[in-house]
């Protein structure tokens, strides 16, 4: 790196820092598909310790060469070890400042792990459920015209249709307007966004073959994703086991022949179509008062050489 004259202890040239002339800005620049540890809430255990992959970017002004990517793993290390919904958005914020970017991004990307117990021996098992928190925050600065010391409205904030000098025939004469100028005040507004999505392994059995068939019925293992825009909080578990209600039969890493058995049957007296599911989750969702949401379902169906898929989305908030 070059150096600036001066000597053993000499400023470093700050290369990101000067100035680019080809006036292209960025949306997106930092760093991509870090492995990281990091600890999350956890129902039962209080926390739990995973690693998650992480991206994080801010803004980039045309007129700037580029960020400092450390800078991201600076912030980040310090919140490493309490990444929980309610922290996500003030380290992206904290991110966004250190960095001097209107606008700040991440996503993070982990396995959560719930044990299980299979539902007749009660053997148990750890589970595993992909989750990612995503969000972004970012700062507006407004222009506010302040009316003047007579509270009447500025010139420059007059509607077009009351603006013309020659009052149309019949109108009343407009009152003149004070000579007091109006004061423009520049205020930020910080807006930030969060979401969470979960994605849950689940088996479905097809209705369908039920009904024509005289013994037996094609099932198959499948997932549902959600995701969803937090607006307070709420436990992952309990999404989870919502999510493993509305399909056929929840999935279990550790089950007995009697586990098995249940297991079977569950899913016999279950069918669900991907279509069922989608919608099952859907109400599901309403009923935990989300705002928005979208809900996604996937099988890898067993007898047909294609997969079956189907989602929906709920919106009271964009």
């Amino acid at each position: 790196m070059q150096r600036i004259q001066g000597g053993k202890h000499a400023k470093m040239l700050d290369i990101q820092s000067t100035p680019d002339t080809r006036s292209v800005p960025l949306q997106k620049v930092g760093v991509k598909n870090v492995k990281y540890p990091i600890q999350v809430l956890d129902k039962s255990r209080k926390t739990q310790n995973t690693t998650g992959t992480v991206n994080l970017f801010v803004n980039l002004p045309h007129n700037f060469k580029g960020t400092h990517m450390s800078r991201f793993i600076e912030v980040f290390h310090k919140h490493h070890n309490d990444i929980s919904m309610n922290n996500f958005l003030e380290m992206l914020e904290e991110i966004r400042a250190k960095l001097d970017a209107e606008r700040a991004f991440g996503r993070i990307t982990f396995p959560y792990f719930i044990e299980k117990s299979a539902p007749v021996t009660k053997s148990a098992g750890l589970m595993e459920y992909q989750c990612s928190y995503e969000g972004e925050v970012k700062v507006s600065s407004e222009q506010l015209e302040v009316s003047n010391l007579k509270g009447e409205v500025s010139p420059s904030l007059q509607p077009a249709s009351q603006s013309s000098a020659t009052p149309s025939a019949g109108s009343s004469p407009q009152r003149p307007r004070s000579a007091i100028p109006s004061e423009r005040k520049q205020v930020e507004k910080s807006i930030s966004r969060f979401f969470i999505s979960i994605k849950v392994p689940i088996a479905t059995l097809c209705p369908c073959s039920k009904a024509i068939s005289e013994y037996g019925a094609h099932n198959q293992r499948g997932f549902v994703k959600v995701k969803v825009l937090y607006s307070k909080f709420f436990w992952i578990e309990d999404v989870i086991e919502m999510i493993e209600r509305c399909a056929s039969t929840p999935l279990y890493s550790v089950l007995k022949r009697q586990d098995e058995k249940f297991v079977t049957e569950h899913a016999y007296d279950n069918p669900r179509f991907v279509e069922d599911v989608v919608r099952e989750v859907y109400l599901g969702l309403k009923k935990m008062d989300f705002k928005w949401f979208t809900v996604e379902a996937e099988t890898e169906e067993s007898i047909h050489f294609h997969n079956a898929y189907a989602c929906a989305e709920f919106n009271t908030e964009f």
